[in-house]
């Protein structure tokens, strides 16, 4: 017990990445699933903890062995049953930055005292599916080199990692030479691919499965090109770095051969052979899906961009754990995705883009009272003074005259225009984008200036009648009267038509706007994402205050023309028929400076307002995750799970501090070490080894 409550306190002392819960919160979710009681003490039973709590194994024809092998991680006394010590204890190592080797040592060490003997590694490894298919030697000298020939020694944690990580290398490498018993230095293609299959089941996606004897050319395989294969699935991590660091962190820019070489050599891990190959494998499996449809000739790419190696490469076991208030699987899989279920997503988006339009204007309404009243006032006309030197002066007078209240005059229009027009502008370019898109999710920069271009026009319909509207109720505090206006009255003065007057100015502007805005945002929050491609929401929330800038600030004069058009002109004031008569009006009364007038201001509005809309708008799809069978905003996540244990997520309500990333660990064990174990998922006694399920 006290070397229990040691281990916990030391593990609570080491950077943690997930944050420990409460001993009292931990204690009830313990005593909610242990069954048993002993010398007035509670414990969990190995199914207690496996079955009930991990939510593994629920199918009825469940492996015993391999649910008593996975509670002896967290049992370290070995004696069968989970005490709350031990379940606590547990729940700290999960924590740790090195969860996934000490998950998987403590997998191995069975007798509980920190060491792996012979006995303990040659049980766990006898009981794997991979030992089943492809038996491995326990009695050759790569397990005499770190047991001793007397297979005597006891490995410590350390020393266990690289036994682990050695392992499946002199597996696959005894395979080989099984395979090739007169020791010619080649195989045949069947046996490639059975050998791959079995030993690094766990380093392959379906592409490259279904790939390996295509990529032979139906040409005997020599050691070599083995070599070069296997160490190339190791590398994958590194591979995408170094296209990274070729790129300039850039996910969608194609990379010849030569650009890849050379951004490789400083890493000697990995060799021109390798690459060779993964220029070939990419293009084998593209060719054998809409590449080549196309009719693509020849299998070798000349360039790949980052999607071909995420397509080859499963991603790592890891995902950033975002708290979801509500997690909905609308479609099994995109092939699925029916016109209502298109419909479905973009009335989805229509709705958080509502909520997030509302949000971003209301935070930035002052601003935006300020820049139109700086636009609205002309120089030479009326009594020929200005009533305000600066966007600053403005915002002061306003204070001082109309109050706080009056920073936010002509708000509750603003927002009931404003939700539907942030939202059609939001689905539309998400649409747009979604339908110019390659199967790879890639997408060209004049492809992003379309639907941001679509977007801006789309808007319009919603914008203008809010726009005149808004801007008639924030000038009219300049105006000393006793009367009110009302935005009722301003709709019912102008009529339908009239809520359209200055639209021609209004596309003018809104166009370009999302035409520059949008792309801006996808690279500038691309560029910000960290090296696993995940945005904090702070990116988030920098990359669209950032794009706002050129956006809002080049768009000015357009801006400029349609708030004079909108505006109703007092006495002594200039008037304007249409876009050309007031550009022509303003340039000849008050010079080419009017045209950017409040193009600060405009600029300090429109780039926090975009940025908490579109921070906003990306988390709420985080909180209120749906899957459509379509795409997600790029940056919600660091890695997608996309092995075994996947379909059992990041656990229940009860899975709370390290135990969030229990599952995602186990299936760590699988997916980075090639562990699986006799129905180590989901199904009956039929099921696929490795697969598993949820609670």
């Amino acid at each position: 017990m006290e070397e229990q409550q040691e281990m916990c306190a030391s593990q609570s002392q080491t950077p943690s990445f997930l944050k420990r819960a409460g001993t009292d919160k931990l204690r009830e979710v313990f005593l909610k699933y242990a069954s048993l009681q002993r010398d007035e003490e509670q414990y969990m039973t190995s199914e207690d903890f496996v079955r009930r709590f991990l939510g593994l194994f629920s199918e009825a024809a469940f492996n015993d062995d391999s649910v008593r092998l996975l509670a002896g991680i967290a049992d370290t006394s070995k004696d069968g049953l989970i005490s709350f010590s031990e379940f606590q204890a547990f729940e700290g190592l999960l924590c740790t930055p090195d969860a996934l080797y000490r998950t998987a040592f403590q997998l191995f060490d069975r007798q509980g005292n920190g060491n792996v003997s012979y006995a303990d590694f040659a049980d766990v490894v006898q009981k794997t599916e991979l030992h089943s298919k492809i038996p491995f030697s326990l009695d050759g000298p790569f397990i005499k080199r770190y047991f001793g020939d007397k297979k005597q020694r006891l490995i410590n944690y350390a020393e266990f990692t690289q036994l682990l990580h050695d392992f499946h290398e002199e597996h696959a490498m005894e395979a080989f030479r099984s395979k090739d018993p007169a020791g010619t230095g080649f195989i045949s293609p069947l046996d490639f691919q059975d050998i791959i299959v079995k030993v690094k089941r766990h380093l392959l996606t379906p592409d490259v499965k279904d790939n390996l004897v295509a990529v032979t050319e139906g040409h005997k395989v020599s050691f070599p090109y083995f070599i070069a294969f296997t160490s190339l699935l190791n590398n994958m991590e590194l591979i995408k770095q170094v296209y990274l660091q070729a790129t300039q962190g850039n996910r969608s820019e194609p990379v010849t051969k030569d650009q890849l070489l050379y951004a490789a050599q400083t890493m000697s891990q990995i060799t021109p052979l390798e690459i060779d190959i993964l220029f070939q494998l990419t293009g084998t499996v593209q060719q054998t899906g809409w590449w080549k449809r196309k009719k693509r000739k020849a299998a070798t790419r000349s360039r790949i961009d980052y999607s071909d190696l995420s397509n080859i490469a499963p991603e790592h076991y890891t995902k950033h754990i975002t708290h979801r208030l509500a997690e909905i699987k609308a479609v099994e899989s995109p092939a699925d995705r029916s016109a209502f279920i298109q419909v479905l997503e973009s009335s989805y988006r229509f709705t958080l883009g509502s909520f997030a339009g509302a949000v971003g204007a209301t935070v930035v309404y002052p601003i935006d009272l300020v820049k139109t009243r700086m636009q609205n006032q002309r120089a030479g006309s009326y009594i020929g003074e200005v009533a305000y030197r600066n966007s600053w002066d403005c915002f002061k007078k306003v204070i001082r005259h109309e109050g706080a209240l009056g920073l936010y005059r002509g708000l509750l229009p603003q927002l009931m225009g404003v939700a539907p027009e942030k939202a059609i502008k939001l689905t539309v370019n998400d649409l747009v984008r979604d339908k110019l898109s390659d199967k790879r999710g890639n997408i060209p920069v004049w492809s992003e200036i379309l639907a941001g271009g679509c977007a801006g026009a789309s808007q319009v319909v919603f914008t203008n009648p809010l726009e005149i509207v808004k801007i008639r109720l924030q000038v009219a505090g300049e105006i000393a009267s006793g009367n009110k206006i009302r935005a009722w009255s301003v709709v019912r003065e102008l009529g339908l038509f009239g809520l359209y007057k200055g639209a021609r100015a209004c596309l003018l502007r809104d166009v370009p706007f999302s035409a520059i805005y949008f792309p801006t945002y996808a690279h500038t929050k691309a560029m910000m994402a960290d090296k696993n491609g995940y945005n904090h929401p702070l990116t988030l929330l920098a990359a669209g205050a950032i794009a706002g800038v050129p956006a809002a600030s080049l768009v000015t004069p357009a801006d400029v023309i349609k708030t004079r058009l909108q505006v109703v002109a007092r006495s002594g004031q200039t008037t304007y028929t249409g876009v050309w008569d007031a550009t022509k009006k303003i340039m000849a009364e008050e010079g080419p400076r009017a045209f950017w007038k409040g193009t600060a201001a405009r600029v300090f509005r429109s780039s926090p307002q975009f940025g908490v809309t579109l921070v906003t708008y990306e988390l709420m799809q985080r909180l209120f995750y749906v899957d459509f069978g379509g795409t997600q905003p790029r940056g919600s996540e660091s890695h997608k799970p996309a092995n075994t244990l996947e379909s059992a997520g990041s656990g229940t309500q009860d899975h709370i501090g390290g135990y969030k990333a229990a599952v995602p660990l186990l299936a760590g064990v699988e997916s980075k070490f090639g562990l699986y174990l006799p129905r180590f998922g989901r199904g009956a006694a039929t099921a696929t080894p490795g697969a598993t399920t949820g609670s």
